[in-house]
Order: structure tokens, then C-alpha cells, then sequence
């Protein structure tokens, strides 16, 4: 498994948090599986925080189903992004899934709040989404580092 690193301009130099999280990369023909927050017009691979009782493929397929009502089987991990900011460090693990079937959403609140849909779209076209990351760069960081970790794990897998 590869590890990348991205290390925001605001960081410390040292982290005191740690969140972890997990994420699945859906493909199916040549389509990616989308999560699109209509409100703040942004786009993220489904997937979200590891709760403390659930291995990292556990909280990829919970996750994947939660916000895309899809159920998934996972490879082993292909992935490891570890993001450094302020005084946090965020590590993401990559798997990629295979829709077995579907269930309802469970979104949160804050899910609800900003009209997350989960989306099919051309992985090409999610590539060139995630690349405008550095457009992002003194107008939104949340969004730059989150377009830029997504841009980096898809390109990784869809290298050619």
C-alpha cells in the first residue's frame, strides 16, 4: 500500500489530533461513485470517520452505504493519504468497492443540511473536478486540501 503526504501551508509542524477515515472508490464501467454537496457545490468519494469499535474496511462500507445508500464489498486497501494542518493530522485509507446492493441513505444532519446526493459521473470527469484544487487555494482550504487529497487518490489509481 502506498502512503502520500500533504502538508498544508498552516500547519504547525507537529500534530496533537489525529482523525482517521476511510473511503471507498466505486467504479462502475467508467464511472465513479460521487458524494455532491449541492449547497457548497462540493464533490468528495463517499466516506467519512472511523468510530472506535470498527476495523478501516468496516468504516468504508458503513460509510459508502450511509452516504450513498450503496453496499459494497472492499478490496484491501490501496491507499493512504495522511494530511497535515494546523495541529491536526488527518489520515485517509483508500479501498476500492464493488456495489453488492443498495439500502437506504442515513445521513447526518449536516449531510441533510447541504443536499449531499450521491452521483455517478465519468471518472475522467471527476478527475478534472479534484484538479482545479489549487483554484481553491485563498478562497476555501477545507475544500482545496479535500479536492486535492481526492485528485491525488484518483489519479493514483487511474494512472495510466
Amino acid at each position: 500500500m502506498k502512503t502520500l503526504e500533504i502538508v498544508g501551508e498552516n500547519y504547525y509542524g507537529k500534530w496533537d489530533e489525529t482523525r482517521t477515515a476511510c473511503r471507498g472508490i466505486v467504479v462502475r464501467e467508467d464511472e465513479v461513485l460521487l458524494c455532491h454537496e449541492a449547497v457548497t457545490d462540493t464533490w468528495m468519494i463517499p466516506g467519512g470517520g472511523k468510530e472506535a469499535e470498527e476495523s478501516e474496511n468496516e468504516c468504508c462500507i458503513r460509510e459508502v452505504a450511509e452516504e450513498t445508500g450503496y453496499l459494497i464489498e472492499v478490496s484491501p486497501c490501496v491507499l493512504q493519504i495522511d494530511e497535515y494542518y494546523e495541529d491536526w493530522k488527518y489520515v485517509s485509507y483508500y479501498y476500492v468497492g464493488t456495489v453488492i446492493g443498495q439500502r437506504d441513505r442515513k445521513l447526518t444532519e449536516r449531510e441533510k443540511a447541504v443536499g449531499m446526493e450521491a452521483k455517478w459521473i465519468p471518472i475522467e470527469e471527476a478527475i478534472r473536478i479534484f484538479s482545479t484544487h489549487a483554484s481553491y487555494t485563498d478562497v476555501n482550504e477545507e475544500k482545496r486540501g479535500i479536492y486535492q487529497r481526492e485528485y491525488l487518490a484518483l489519479c493514483d489509481l487511474f494512472a495510466e
